[in-house]
């Protein structure tokens, strides 16, 4: 199923806060996420509402952000790229949050913005091992996140997690990523003096 990527901003008359810059973003990795569920689901993997659903949104936006973070780092100045990427996790908290019925069970409120939070963070840590270059990120990063995603699956789908998410899933957000940011970043550049 092909996104709607927007790649640049229609008025380039003013430089873009990187709060906005980083709502573009949040929302592309939420269309992101929920096309990647639908084809797992496509490819009769089990990823029904409530706590899979969730889980595996929040583990898909985790990398995501992680991403935008190398390709941020790559273009944008250190204050800017650490101004983007608390506004970019902050914001993907904010929609998990609006989403959180998604879970199907109720729970206090800024519950799942602040499990957002924090499994960023934790992931971070194992996402700092590994490399993001021109082309993406390395074989580890992409399989440290499989292997994330591979613990929430029910048993009967995790011989084929790996396999999905290395192949088809991973490479999608990532062109995706690649198309929209760096053209996003060189227009809110222009304006920096």
């Amino acid at each position: 199923m092909a996104i709607r990527i927007r790649s640049s901003f229609h008025s380039r008359d003013r430089q873009r806060t990187p709060q906005e810059l980083a709502s573009v973003a949040a929302m592309l990795g939420w269309k992101l996420a929920i096309d990647s569920i639908k084809r797992l689901r496509e490819a009769s993997f089990e990823i029904d509402l409530g706590h899979a659903y969730f889980d595996f949104v929040c583990e898909y936006l985790a990398f995501l952000a992680h991403a935008a973070d190398r390709v941020a780092h790559r273009d944008l100045s250190a204050e800017r790229r650490q101004a983007f990427t608390q506004a970019l996790v902050l914001r993907l908290a904010e929609v998990i949050e609006d989403n959180a019925e998604m879970r199907l069970v109720d729970g206090a409120a800024g519950e799942c913005r602040s499990h957002f939070i924090a499994l960023y963070n934790l992931v971070g840590e194992d996402y700092a091992q590994f490399e993001y270059a021109a082309d993406g990120p390395d074989f580890g990063f992409r399989r440290c996140f499989a292997a994330r995603v591979r613990e929430l699956m029910p048993e009967k789908d995790r011989l084929w997690t790996y396999d999905q998410l290395m192949e088809v899933e991973i490479p999608e957000a990532i062109k995706a990523l690649e198309k929209t940011l760096p053209g996003m970043f060189a227009a809110a550049a222009q304006f920096v003096s």
